[in-house]
């Protein structure tokens, strides 16, 4: 029976980028990737990591449900790549119970020649490392700084009443910098200044973060653009002393308290958890932009089952990085503003227990039912698992309700497969 290994490479000239696949063949692999029809000479691929497994299928499908955030489309095998990143993913590969043994792979005169490695790459846990040390410090990392899309605000926005805007104060404040050249200014920042006449606002204010990366060159220094009344316009910009422009300096957190009455921005990713119950804390109305699984992840469920936060109409794919190239990151818009005929209720597939498909349904080792695809069981009536798809569509809209305030991982066989959410009908 041939051996089975999962691998992580990358092209010399797409540093921020790695793939993650399967193969049975190493060296054929590799080859595939340097010969690829349209690859410049100097883009030349290399193996960062390999491992063999006991079932490769097995561990890459393990792997997309995992990281599914970081996967620049869902179609393919492209993920984003930086060096904590890369820990998580071998840390995650290393502790699949498929996992057999790491292997190094050297190249040498266009010859790739596999050795075992007798002592592999320790694990986080052998070095003593947390996942939660990780994780901070990729928050410090500047490579993951990204622009939105003006048409994906616009996408959005315009599926609600704009009466919803009438005499508001909106508040932008994550980094949305406003500047006289539309290429310096942040996206909410210039949907909003284009309409503050249409909407009737009553007035606009965004904040400019003094951070690290000056995404939009509008200098170290925080400040606060102020823009207000629909019939006399008038605009200002202060830079108050040892302001930061963080949307958790208690000068920005006043303007959000005392000032706001609606809030449109794309909190970063990094500090979302913080964000967020910052932003619900509140209790003011929103439009902001976040990971699609946050349905799913035990800092954001307790929002969704007591009802003060839900999906907005579209998800965003696309965003751009400081130098204007495209970056893929799955995104989903949330809101607590009433949802009015919501389309993709559609996608919901309500039928009995018995016609979902095989496929689509099954038991794990603790009897709790997981169900795929958007299918939901209409005779069901214990809690069961879903992905963070039909809640995105509007499931919980629907006569179900979360029945946990935790994420729910199940395990069939004793393999460990993608988080979900309990959910139950009334």
């Amino acid at each position: 029976m041939a051996k089975q290994f999962i691998y992580i490479v990358q092209a010399s000239l797409e540093p921020s980028k790695c793939k993650i696949g399967k193969t049975n063949d190493l060296e054929r692999r590799l080859k595939e990737y340097n010969n690829m029809t349209g690859k410049s000479k100097e883009n030349n691929y290399k193996y960062l990591f390999t491992c063999e497994v006991k079932d490769m299928n097995k561990v890459e499908n393990a792997i997309k449900n995992e990281f599914s955030i970081q996967r620049e489309e869902k179609s393919k095998e492209i993920y984003f790549y930086n060096k904590p990143l890369f820990d998580m993913y071998v840390d995650y590969i290393k502790r699949n119970i498929l996992f057999i043994k790491e292997i190094y792979v050297k190249e040498d005169d266009k010859k790739v020649v596999t050795k075992i490695v007798k002592k592999s790459t320790p694990t986080l846990k052998e070095r003593g490392v947390k996942m939660r040390d990780i994780l901070q410090k990729a928050k410090k990392l500047k490579n993951d700084e990204f622009y939105t899309r003006i048409e994906d605000i616009e996408k959005e926005l315009e599926m609600y009443d704009k009466e919803i805007w009438e005499n508001k104060t909106v508040f932008c404040n994550c980094d949305d910098a406003v500047d006289e050249d539309e290429r310096r200014t942040s996206a909410f920042a210039t949907y909003f200044l284009r309409n503050f006449k249409e909407f009737k606002l009553n007035k606009l204010i965004c904040t400019h973060f003094s951070g690290d990366v000056d995404l939009f060159n509008q200098g170290s220094k925080g400040y606060i653009f102020t823009k207000y009344g629909f019939k006399e316009i008038e605009q200002k910009k202060e830079y108050p002393k040892d302001y930061n422009g963080s949307f958790d300096h208690p000068l920005s957190i006043k303007i959000l308290n005392e000032e706001a009455d609606i809030v449109c921005t794309n909190p970063p990713f990094s500090r979302c958890i913080e964000y967020w119950e910052l932003l619900l804390n509140s209790k003011k109305k929103f439009i902001i932009m976040s990971s699609h699984m946050n349905p799913i992840y035990t800092a954001y469920i307790k929002y969704f089952k007591d009802k003060k936060v839900w999906a907005g109409f579209h998800k965003v794919s696309k965003f751009e990085t400081p130098k204007r190239e495209i970056i893929g990151i799955p995104s989903f818009w949330y809101t607590n503003i009433k949802i009015k005929n919501r389309p993709k209720y559609k996608f919901l597939k309500f039928v009995k227990l018995n016609e979902i498909p095989e496929k689509d349904r099954t038991y794990d080792d603790n009897n709790i039912l997981l169900v795929d695809n958007c299918y939901i069981p209409i005779d069901y009536k214990k809690p069961f698992a879903i992905s963070s798809y039909p809640i995105l569509n509007g499931i919980l809209e629907k006569g179900y309700n979360i029945s946990d305030d935790k994420e729910y991982t199940p395990y069939i066989n004793g393999e460990r497969c993608f988080k979900r959410v309990l959910i139950q009908k009334n």
